[in-house]
């Protein structure tokens, strides 16, 4: 049994039109077909934009004192 992997688009028709070589001539062969939908880029592109600006009730804000020491401390080991 062999495994093959391809990406297609599927046209105005609604109709997946497969052409796979699969080096076998004159045999039966069982095929078994499992698709699954694929994001498109701009899906993915809206929902980073649906992100911007959701921290801006809770800004960062740096004073004159910087970063605590006692931070890095605590979250030395975490990282192991």
């Amino acid at each position: 049994m062999e495994s093959i992997k391809v990406r297609q688009h599927i046209g105005q028709d609604g109709i997946l039109h497969l052409e796979i070589p699969v080096g076998i001539r004159e045999q039966d062969v069982e095929v078994m077909v499992i698709y699954q939908p694929v994001p498109s880029l701009t899906t993915i592109e809206a929902s980073l934009e649906s992100l911007y600006g959701i921290c801006a009730d809770d800004p960062i804000i740096l004073d004159d004192q910087g970063i605590a020491e006692a931070l890095d401390d605590d979250l030395a080991g975490a990282f192991d």
